[in-house]
């Protein structure tokens, strides 16, 4: 067990640890109110055994907060920033505890930055910024509260130590959450192999539950190279919501995390990609003047170099209109589960006074946080990507429900890539 000592302004706990204390403690409370004073660090060597926790969700001790994943943060002078989960009706001092790989390990105050797009949920994504000397050389990261022992054993990895411009991808696809036992394997197969051939090499899913059927696909995607599944158990901790407001759906946190999932996704790939893409699996980003991915970013990237940001706009195309010549229900398809996106070729028009939502196209370096539909923060400019030029193709059910078929407009984009 560990044994608590006490020294002014300062309580922490020994585990086998020897502690040496730079500089004056009774400067450490008042520094935890000026983020823009480098903190006082006590530090120590620790001799418990740090293990590299697996998790994608680990609970604070003491408190009702979460850590997601830590990174250097090499754009604010190597800070760690520490992807997590806060009780917002629970706020607390807390602090950073970082150590290298020698297990030499300091702690600091920290800046807790709670995301200002909760919609009113009581839990919701925050960064939480630790400052300190030395960064570069840490390992591992945890946060904890003021009263816990420092023989907390849950580290995070840290990553991103080394910021790299040469990237192993130029486009991935984050898929926020899929949860609810989504079967939907048919329009699931179908994207994956569109986005193939739209240029996208990776695919990163955040994965709560799904079909049976469905899970075979994922291992079939996962060994062959393409997609990257994070286990997301976020219902083994919170109440998540499936809707994204808080008075009508309920819930603990929107949309089963969807934001921690899309702000994790973004610096989890930062030195992978050059691009990431944000956006659902049922919503395929589709070039209409050019090719591919990589001509259309080309051309845009060329026509706005200081854009770190592109939007596009959503189209559904409803599940309930179908082609009428009937030449995409193929034989083989006829037992797998899921909606066949090339029979759905009717987008409806735009709605009056309703802009239509958006879904992103991001350079990661730019952007410090995000939301679903824009980003919250970043370096750069944001452009909306012109409708003739590029949108997205959303085959769901139907928005305007009332809506005959000539009332639709036929767009067979998707056709174009049927020889493939």
């Amino acid at each position: 067990m560990a044994a608590g000592y006490k020294i002014p302004g300062v309580k922490f706990a020994l585990c086998g640890l020897f502690w040496r204390i730079p500089g004056e403690l009774k400067l450490l409370d008042s520094l935890s109110h000026d983020p823009d004073k480098l903190p006082l660090e006590h530090a120590f060597y620790n001799t418990c055994r740090i293990t590299e926790d697996l998790n994608s969700i680990t609970p604070v001790k003491d408190s009702e907060h979460f850590m997601v994943s830590a990174f250097i943060d090499h754009r604010l002078d190597g800070v760690i920033r520490v992807i997590s989960i806060i009780s917002r009706n629970h706020l607390q001092p807390l602090y950073c505890v970082y150590c290298s790989t020698e297990q030499v390990c300091k702690t600091v105050h920290t800046d807790v930055q709670i995301h200002r797009d909760h919609f009113g949920f009581p839990f919701h994504v925050s960064e939480v910024i630790c400052k300190g000397r030395h960064m570069e050389n840490a390992t591992h990261v945890l946060i904890s509260t003021k009263d816990s022992d420092n023989n907390v054993t849950e580290y995070l990895p840290i990553k991103n130590r080394v910021g790299m411009n040469t990237f192993k991808y130029n486009f991935i696809v984050c898929i926020s959450t899929l949860f609810g036992n989504y079967n939907n394997v048919l329009q699931f197969a179908q994207s994956m192999e569109m986005y193939k051939l739209l240029g996208v090499q990776h695919v990163v899913i955040y994965k709560t539950s799904c079909g049976p059927d469905l899970e075979k696909l994922l291992k079939h995607y996962e060994t062959e190279g393409m997609l990257e599944i994070v286990p997301w158990p976020i219902d083994q901790f919170l109440n998540p919501s499936s809707g994204w407001k808080f008075k009508k759906h309920k819930g603990d946190i929107h949309h089963y995390g969807q934001l921690a999932t899309l702000n994790e996704c973004i610096y989890r790939h930062m030195y992978q990609s050059k691009y990431v893409l944000l956006n659902d699996i049922d919503e395929i980003i589709m070039p209409y003047k050019h090719d591919n991915l990589p001509s259309l970013m080309k051309y845009l990237q060329s026509a706005h170099p200081r854009v770190s940001v592109f939007l596009f706009e959503s189209h559904v195309f409803p599940t309930t209109q179908f082609e009428e010549s009937g030449k995409f229900k193929r034989a083989e398809w006829n037992n797998i589960p899921g909606v066949n996106i090339m029979e759905h070729i009717y987008r409806e028009p735009d709605r009056k006074n309703i802009d239509n939502p958006k879904k992103m196209i991001v350079n990661p370096r730019k952007v410090q946080k995000t939301s679903v539909h824009s980003s919250l923060q970043k370096y750069g400019y944001i452009h909306h990507v012109a409708f003739h030029v590029s949108r997205m193709v959303h085959v769901r059910n139907p928005m305007q429900v009332n809506l005959t078929k000539e009332q639709l407009f036929v767009d067979k984009r998707m056709w174009d890539f049927k020889p493939h």
